[in-house]
């Protein structure tokens, strides 16, 4: 399992993103607060505040493929 945080900031964005995520066969949650959703749905990432960062969790040993092709959502510390 690994976490990250991310900023989407456009409808353009959460499309392009969903379409990345959805071609992993693992299990990919994001959280905003008390809020957790699937990343592979639009809608939920749509109930989401997007104007804050977002906690990526994808539960795999194997993420460094999703990540490398998510760098550009991810936030860097």
């Amino acid at each position: 399992m690994k976490s990250v945080k991310i900023k989407l900031t456009s409808i353009n964005d959460v499309r392009d993103f969903v379409d990345a995520v959805r071609k992993y066969d693992m299990e990919i949650d994001l959280s905003s607060g008390r809020y957790v959703v699937d990343a592979k749905s639009i809608m939920g990432i749509f109930s989401l505040d997007l104007l804050q960062p977002i906690t990526l969790t994808a539960f795999s040993d194997n993420t460094d493929k999703l990540f490398e092709e998510l760098d550009k959502y991810i936030i860097k510390e």
